[in-house]
C-alpha cells in the first residue's frame, strides 16, 4: 500500500473541520481522510459511469404495460 502525506498544505478551516469529525469518530485524521477520499472517488467513478451509460428513451406508458402485462399472467 502506498503512503501519502495527506495533511500537508491543507487550509486551516478544512483541518479543524477533519479534526472535529475524526474526534466524534474515534478516527485519527488520516483514517477519517482516507475514507472521505475512498468515498470521493468512489462517488467519481460512478458519476463517469452514469455519464458514459448509453441514452434510452423509453415511455412510461411502456413501462406501465409491461408491469401490467407481467401481472396479468
Amino acid at each position: 500500500m502506498k503512503t501519502l502525506y495527506l495533511l500537508r498544505n491543507v487550509p486551516d478551516d478544512v483541518s479543524a473541520a477533519l479534526e472535529e469529525l475524526a474526534a466524534k469518530e474515534s478516527m485519527s485524521v488520516s483514517a477519517l481522510a482516507v475514507r472521505e477520499l475512498k468515498a470521493a472517488v468512489a462517488f467519481r467513478r460512478n458519476a463517469d459511469l452514469l455519464w458514459s451509460a448509453p441514452v434510452l428513451t423509453v415511455e412510461i406508458q411502456d413501462i406501465v404495460d409491461a408491469v401490467r402485462a407481467g401481472r396479468d399472467r
